[in-house]
């Protein structure tokens, strides 16, 4: 990205089907201490430096350059008449709201009626065969009204002993919706602030609208007017909403030109304050100045990108390749988003994954903040480039049949003051709770106070925008521990105990908050997922809001990297024990889809290390090459860093996430480019010289048919490629046949397949007979040892083994196989040719599978 600006004046049990309900007595999804103690420091270590100041552009130039396009130095506009409102209602609302600065949904329609409309688009939706245009028209445009919220206690009944909690729950929740619905005509209108507030153009001109009650005057200033702060003075209603209208110029062209500067400027109790608009679409850092600036971003018809290719359909189950853009080229330096677009993406999909998860897209002033720390939430990070090229990029991904979801920051906002919400009004309590309570002290924020109505259109409208104005597919909520309870997690460890998740630590407006973002993203795009990182284990988190729930579709399964951390820094190879890993990875509450990971951008991080470094160390600089002798350190980390992610993908949830890179063994940190600093407390903490080294993913490594990272990144994609054919994450059977302490063995089932686990060190095992379901003919399907993933090549592929009737291992049929030491190998059915392969398991066989 390359933006040069015109300088201004200043201005995150054997048997599992079904799985066990999440008790009282700690079994569930709740994270271990030192799982929640190290979540804690990896936000510390994302953070900790953003009191550092952002790297500074080129030289300044009298003219703006958006990659190639050229925006000449805007001249003053002239106008010719004085600015005069729209015809535009605004009547009031309740609290702080503007009731009719958005236009309530038809409400002339009986409920009967309402619902079958809802169930028709919602069928029309999810027929992929949709072109673009109908399947926009098909989106639902009514959100339903809230349900009973009594099912939970069905799928948990240990909920009930908290009963009162979460009627509590429900009860505001169901009372924000028809406050909503009385006074904003609904959230799907609530939901579209942004077509009312920041700058929104009409063929008469431009009106812009700020939330800013605690500010004594606002007036609109930029290029446009030459930074004059008394030429386009703003008026306030009673709601502490300041409007402002610029018609056109004399010739019919826009007041405030594409690409021009713009900031409010307001005179507040703190003092005199510049800020960057709160709903701006995009904001640059000025070469020579740290604070950003806002953009007005309207750029004509023909450089506007225009979408092709329909959202894919929601895969069945999810393999998601999470990925930073900017540090997505092999090279040192910040990628772009057109970039990612025509190489990486073609790479994702050849891998074999099926869904995109993108970080740091919302706009962060520190690249160092890895896009945590939020300043502008309706624009794109301009390091990447324009919205026009991050819509291409979303296109292209939904034209090769990847789902594409974004990470998506509604815990907190950064602490700036000049370019960020904070202190946006003068006054902490605007966007914020005020005092203690609206600051995270570990991660140096603001904390959203989610009671307040404008806050709530704010952050609904947030979503909305980048479901509507980008086609995301759906949203990761980064860190929502921190906002469902008034500790944040901090210094907390979760047991499991239910007294943890409901009581008066929990915050239920942020509770509420969520529900409602779940509830309209659920109605108004059928096809969505949400994704929650909840480090706590919080009961309902991924049920239904009708039935109770808060209503995601995933919960992130955070408690398993943790887990293979422990064991490869705390023990040794025979000390691992099968029990708890297996318990570790199905530990998950009922009915609750959770996303495994081995590990993510966190193990990534400078400080931390990867399974890779875990595994073989600085080994890998030295032995990775095929011309050259291997290590029993390298042999060693290649078998089980194979074993660690396919165990992970099978047992560990319903779906599966894998960090750029780190399907090959990605050999380095990431590590921001940085200067020295010097902390508020004295202490001195040196930079990397603002190097860009150690922020890129080394693609060509794992490409090199000379290294051994070839290996490991061509079995990733054949495990990916294996679970796209067989589904077996969300395959309804699955049961775990065999946790041999001794042996070092595991063995279970996933839907037709049959997967043994060999993690002994040294012996290797042959006629081992393992316990399956379905008779007949086994074959390999997966083989970690396989010469062209990096193996010892010891399995014959063209056998073909039997099974015998008879139980072993509390199994109707068994068959032998030969079992290398640290190799899994999958095996599967030999299906007959007039019969398909996925025809389910229950036709196939006429012993029952549910219930063994």
């Amino acid at each position: 990205m390359a933006w040069s600006v015109t300088q201004a004046p200043a201005g995150r049990a054997s048997c599992i089907c079904p799985r066990g309900i999440g008790g009282s007595g700690g079994i569930g999804a709740a994270a271990s201490s030192s799982q929640a103690l190290r979540s804690s420091a990896r936000r510390r270590k994302r953070v900790a430096l953003c009191c550092g100041s952002p790297l500074l552009g080129r030289a300044l130039s009298l003219s703006c350059h958006v990659h190639g396009k050229h925006y000449s130095r805007p001249s003053t506009r002239v106008s010719c008449a004085d600015p005069v409102s729209p015809a535009e209602s605004t009547a009031a609302s309740t609290a702080t709201a503007s009731k009719d600065l958005l236009e309530p949904s038809k409400a002339d329609h009986s409920m009967e009626e309402q619902t079958m409309e809802i169930a028709k688009q919602i069928q029309a939706f999810r027929d992929g065969s949709l072109k673009l245009k109908e399947q926009d028209a098909a989106l639902p445009k009514v959100v339903p009204p809230p349900g009973d919220g009594q099912r939970i206690y069905e799928i948990d009944p240990y909920l009930k002993n908290y009963r009162d909690h979460l009627e509590y729950r429900y009860s505001q929740y169901k009372a924000k919706v028809d406050a909503i619905n009385k006074h904003e005509g609904g959230l799907e209108a609530f939901s579209r602030g942004y077509e009312k507030f920041g700058f929104n153009r009409t063929a008469a001109g431009i009106t812009y609208r700020e939330w800013a009650p605690a500010a004594k005057s606002a007036s609109l200033m930029g290029d446009f007017n030459n930074w004059n702060p008394n030429a386009d003075m703003m008026k306030k209603n009673e709601y502490g909403v300041w409007e402002l209208f610029l018609p056109n110029n004399a010739d019919g062209s826009a007041a405030i030109p594409h690409g021009s500067r713009v900031k409010i400027h307001m005179e507040t109790a703190s003092g005199v304050k510049d800020a960057i608009p709160a709903w701006i679409k995009f904001a640059v850092q000025a070469p020579g100045e740290i604070p950003y600036n806002g953009i007005y971003y309207d750029p004509p018809p023909e450089e506007r990108y225009e979408f092709k290719h329909p959202r894919p359909k929601r895969p069945n189950s999810l393999r998601v390749y999470e990925a930073h853009v900017g540090m997505s080229s092999t090279e040192p330096k910040v990628n772009s988003y057109s970039a990612f677009r025509d190489d990486v993406l073609p790479r994702i999909k050849g891998l074999g994954y099926n869904a995109v998860q993108l970080m740091a897209v919302m706009e962060h002033a520190y690249y160092g903040s890895f896009g945590y720390h939020i300043t502008n939430f309706f624009a794109v990070s301009s390091r990447c480039g324009t919205p026009d090229e991050l819509k291409s990029l979303i296109d292209k991904a939904h034209e090769l049949g990847l789902f594409v979801l974004m990470d998506v920051v509604h815990s907190h906002c950064s602490n700036n003051v000049l370019d960020g919400l904070n202190m946006f009004d003068g006054t902490d309590s605007q966007y914020f709770h005020s005092g203690a309570r609206g600051y995270h002290w570990m991660w140096d924020s603001r904390l959203f106070d989610y009671s307040s109505w404008e806050v709530l259109r704010f952050l609904l409208s947030n979503l909305r925008w980048w479901m509507e104005e980008y086609k995301f597919d759906g949203f990761r909520f980064d860190g929502i521990t921190s906002m469902m309870y008034t500790h944040h997690g901090l210094q907390m460890t979760f047991t499991g105990q239910y007294s943890e998740y409901f009581g008066m630590t929990t915050d239920v407006d942020a509770v509420v908050y969520l529900m409602l973002a779940n509830d309209l993203l659920h109605a108004l795009y059928p096809q969505t997922i949400t994704v929650a990182e909840d480090v706590s284990g919080m009961p309902t988190l991924c049920i239904p809001v009708a039935d109770g729930g808060i209503g995601f579709d995933y919960r992130l399964q955070m408690a398993i990297a943790d887990k293979w951390i422990d064991i490869l820094e705390k023990l040794k190879d025979e000390e691992w024990n099968m029990g708890n890993i297996v318990f570790t990875l199905t530990n998950r509450r009922w009915m609750e889809k959770c996303i495994s990971y081995a590990e993510s951008h966190d193990q990534a991080l400078v400080g931390d290390k990867t399974l890779a470094f875990w595994l073989m160390d600085k080994d890998m600089y030295d032995h990775m090459a095929l011309d050259r002798p291997s290590t029993p350190r390298i042999d060693r980390g290649i078998a089980l860093h194979k074993m660690i992610r396919l165990i992970t993908m099978a047992l560990g949830g319903e779906g599966y996430l894998n960090f750029m890179g780190n399907e090959f063994g990605h050999p380095e940190w990431i590590d921001f480019p940085r200067s020295d600093q010097k902390l508020p407390n004295g202490k001195f903490v040196p930079g990397n010289k603002n190097s860009f080294d150690k922020c890129r993913r080394r693609f060509d490594l794992g490409d090199a048919d000379y290294l051994r990272y070839r290996g490991l990144q061509e079995f990733d994609r054949a495990m990916q490629q294996l679970e796209a054919k067989y589904e077996f994450m969300v395959a309804p059977h699955e049961y775990v046949s065999r946790k041999n302490e001794g042996d070092k063995i595991i063995v279970f089932e996933k839907g037709d397949l049959v997967f043994v686990f060999n993690f002994h060190w040294q012996k290797s095992y042959t006629d081992y007979r393992v316990g399956c379901l379905k008779p007949g003919n086994y074959k390999v399907v997966l083989d970690t040892d396989e010469r062209l993933f990096g193996g010892f090549g010891r399995l014959d592929h063209s056998a073909v083994f039997h099974t015998n009737e008879g139980w072993y291992d509390d199994r109707p049929q068994s068959f032998q196989v030969y079992s290398p030491c640290r190799t899994a190998v999958v095996y599967a059915p030999v299906v007959p040719e007039s019969q398909s392969v996925d025809e389910p398991l229950e036709a196939q066989t006429s012993i029952p599978i549910h219930n063994l």
